[in-house]
This record gives structure tokens, sequence and C-alpha cells, in this order.
């Protein structure tokens, strides 16, 4: 069952001669309960995209569906709520006035979730949640680690029990140790509370170790989705084979495997 679907989804910024088609006529949909990682360069439209399922941006055409629901540019409190972003830099993406559980917090406060009596409990219990104690909500983010930090934006994403994240290179700026610990939480916290993920990323390597299928973006359009397994082993485009090359090599199957890929290029 499809919890967002896209169709036929098109971005254009600028008129005329120097009109920039950033999304060009993508569809696909993203099952409840899965990871579908969105890859491609940088300016392959990932983000544009990422922006348009969370009404950041409005689309020029085409249509979003969450739910069985159209997204349109005025969303109601229950749809902003049930789509959660988690962003690249966990510093800049926190208010550095505020107290790491005033930030937590702040869905609570805005979508009314719960008794006000009750949450800081509920605060609590999202910094449990992704490994933190609660003593930390007192804190500023910059007394926090890079690790933390991206740890405490997923809290604050999970306080408003949303059905979809939306992770935006959630692992990025984070040093290989963090990003490994990061992508189990995730991995954790998908299974336990049933969540579904949209994973925008340009790290194929981050993307088999947490996705089920993988979206293959190349200017704009989509060149290829299909199972991770499949696109690793057996990817049927020319670019998505020359990225799947540029993945680091982990063993002597894998190199044979990239030397074969690379040949049919």
């Amino acid at each position: 069952m499809s919890l967002l679907s896209i169709q036929n989804l098109t971005k254009t910024f600028g008129a005329g001669q120097m009109a920039v088609r950033a999304i060009d006529g993508v569809s696909f949909d993203v099952r409840e309960g899965e990871c579908l990682a969105i890859v491609g360069e940088s300016g392959s439209g990932k983000t544009t995209l990422a922006n348009m399922i969370m009404g950041i941006l409005s689309q020029t055409s085409g249509l979003i569906t969450f739910d069985g629901k159209p997204l349109g540019a005025r969303r109601s409190p229950g749809q902003r709520r049930a789509i959660q972003l988690v962003q690249q830099n966990p510093l800049s993406s926190l208010n550095p006035k505020r107290s790491i559980g005033a930030s937590v917090r702040l869905g609570l406060d805005t979508y009314n979730i719960g008794p006000k009596s009750a949450r800081w409990n509920s605060v609590e219990r999202a910094l449990e949640a992704v490994g933190l104690p609660t003593e930390m909500r007192k804190r500023a983010p910059s007394a926090l680690s890079g690790g933390q930090r991206q740890r405490v934006s997923i809290a604050r994403a999970l306080a408003c029990s949303p059905r979809l994240l939306v992770l935006d290179e959630p692992t990025s700026a984070l040093d290989v140790l963090v990003q490994a610990r990061v992508l189990r939480l995730l991995n954790n916290l998908r299974t336990d509370l049933g969540l579904t993920y949209v994973f925008i990323t340009h790290d194929l390597a981050v993307v088999r170790n947490i996705a089920d299928r993988v979206a293959v973006f190349q200017s704009g359009k989509l060149v290829e989705i299909d199972d991770t397994s499949q696109i690793f082993t057996d990817p049927q485009q020319p670019y998505t084979r020359s990225l799947i090359g540029t993945v680091p090599v982990v063993d002597a199957e894998e190199l044979t495997l990239r030397d074969k890929l690379a040949g049919q290029t």
C-alpha cells in the first residue's frame, strides 16, 4: 500500500529562456513502512523534490498524494504533523537560543499535541527513544556533539508522532562511526514505530545499509527505481552503473561486480 504518491511532478524555476526544470515529469510511489532512497549527484533535483514533499516549495504541475489525499500548497495541521523533516546539518537546524528540550517540545506546542502538563514527559520519551539521557533537555545545542545533535533533530521529528520522515542527507555531516550509529538508530526506529522514510542522499554506501528501494535521479528526471539489491547488482541504466562504480569496495566479490558494471557503461 502506498503512503506517498508522486504523479507527473514538475518544478520549473524562472521563465522563458531562463527557465530551469529542476524536476521533470517524475512519478513514483512510497510504500507504507519502507525506506525509499533518493540518490543522484548534486543538481539532480533531490532536495527540490524533498522541499515539495514537505510543502516548502509548490510544484509547477503534477500531484502529490499522501494517504490517499492530495497535498496542496496550504496543508492542514494534521498533514504537516504527519510529514516531518530531518535536515542535513543538525547544528544549523536547531535554534542556538533554545534549549534542547524547548526545540523538541516546539512541535508539541505548535500542533497542540497532548495536555500541556504532559508535554515535558513527551519530550523526555522522545529523547529516550533516540538514546539520549533525559537531563540533556536542559542543554544548549552547542554543548552537544554532532551525533547527539542529529539525534535531537530526529527526536524533535518523532515527538510529533509522524508517519513519514523526509531525511535530507541526515548523515553527511557526521564522521563514519557516528554515521553508522545514526543509521542503526533510524533502522530500529522504523521497525519499532512503523515509520516510512524518504532518504535523500548522494552517498550510495549509506543507501545499501538502510534503503529497501532506490530511486536514481539525473538532471531532474527519474532514470531508474528498483529494489536496493537489484540496483547494486544489476542496474539497468548507464548512469546508475556509473554511480555504483563510485561506491567504496569492501571485498573481492564487490570488486569483481564493480569491474563487471564498469565494462557495461
